[in-house]
């Protein structure tokens, strides 16, 4: 199967994105990104997807080549008659400010970015900004780099599916497909007399050097433990591919059912900024239905990109004892939010708002 079916079908199978609702690439200029707008050119072409438009977004991490590669990108648009948008985020600037993880800020900002970009495309189209999607190129070498990731520092069940097809508004069209079958791709291209572009030293794509950095946790994975995991297994694409997703299947179920006792069972306070009570009733549940729905109230609690710590998965489970809530308990998660509990449930709220409560109690 090429690329393109593949996309397609990918696609499909996880009904990503409505014919004519826009779609926005998110270009970086390497390999993955690239094949990402040739593939999505040719969809737009058999009317498969509608108006594209393509962000890049120049970190200002690699000097000459970040504007190289902004200048690739720009190429590539032009080639394929899509309209581009070109972003300059200081990210090192931001992460001095900060304090933060370069990295994590670049994600944080780029993604930001892009749903800034297509909440205008929608406005400018007049459709519904929740149609629009943006086009990530996560392959399904990514997807294992993750996996292995989270082998190596821990996570749920869930974890283990490393990657979602559609998430929100953001699609990865290209996670069953390896990074090499993108590369024969556009090395392909040429044989089928399809324009390609190339940079100033006549790449088809873009290459980051850092990535061969093995002092980067994920360039580590990529480039020491995957390579001899393949050597064992040399279909371990396809291999793991179908495993995470049966990981994948079986984690939609249990967290439709997770979706239903927080419906039954988890009542919203008064703004719902102030949190939640937790029925009395979720004591009979089995621990793991408890964690998925302690998981799901802390991520609507917490911002996106914030780490939820199993001390504080315990700590709400902890809350319940013999079938009951725990009269009296109380904890501290996150830094700052409180749980508590007595016969009426328990109860997850900001510190500030839990001991305002005890204050006037």
């Amino acid at each position: 199967m090429d690329a393109v079916e593949s996309a397609r079908r990918t696609i499909n199978a996880h009904d990503m994105v409505g014919l004519d609702a826009p779609v926005l690439l998110m270009v970086s200029g390497g390999s993955d990104s690239t094949a990402l707008a040739y593939i999505a050119a040719e969809l737009h072409e058999e009317g498969m997807l509608g108006p594209l438009a393509i962000l890049h977004v120049n970190h200002k991490l690699r000097g000459d080549d970040a504007d190289e590669d902004a200048a690739f990108v720009a190429s590539l648009a032009d080639l394929l008659q899509i309209e581009l948008a070109t972003v300059e985020v200081d990210v090192a600037a931001i992460a001095e400010a900060e304090g933060g993880n370069i990295e994590a800020i670049a994600r944080r900002e780029r993604y930001a970015v892009a749903h800034e970009v297509l909440s205008d495309m929608c406005r400018e189209l007049g459709v519904p900004v929740s149609s629009g999607r943006i086009f990530v190129a996560h392959t399904a070498d990514d997807r294992i780099e993750n996996f292995y990731m989270r082998s190596i520092v821990g996570t749920g069940p869930g974890g283990f599916r490393s990657m979602l097809y559609l998430n929100g508004q953001v699609a990865r069209p290209l996670l069953d497909i390896g990074r090499e079958e993108l590369r024969d791709y556009i090395i392909g291209r040429i044989e089928r007399d399809r324009p390609v572009v190339r940079d100033a030293h006549e790449m088809l794509w873009r290459e980051d050097a850092t990535n061969q950095h093995t002092d980067r946790f994920r360039a580590f994975v990529r480039h020491e433990i995957i390579p001899l995991a393949k050597e064992r297994n040399p279909q371990l694409v396809s291999t793991l591919t179908r495993t995470m997703n049966l990981i994948g299947d079986e984690d939609d179920m249990l967290d439709a059912f997770a979706d239903d006792l927080i419906g039954r069972y988890v009542v919203p306070l008064e703004p719902v900024e102030d949190g939640y009570v937790l029925s009395p009733m979720l004591a009979a549940e089995r621990t793991p239905m408890l964690r998925r729905v302690a998981v799901k109230v802390l991520e609507s609690m917490l911002d996106p990109d914030d780490r939820i710590e199993t001390a504080s998965i315990d700590a709400i489970l902890n809350a319940f004892e013999d079938g009951r809530p725990k009269s009296g308990y109380v904890a501290n998660i996150q830094g700052n939010i409180a749980v508590s509990s007595n016969k009426q449930g328990v109860r997850i709220e900001p510190m500030a708002k839990f001991r305002t409560r005890r204050k006037r109690g």
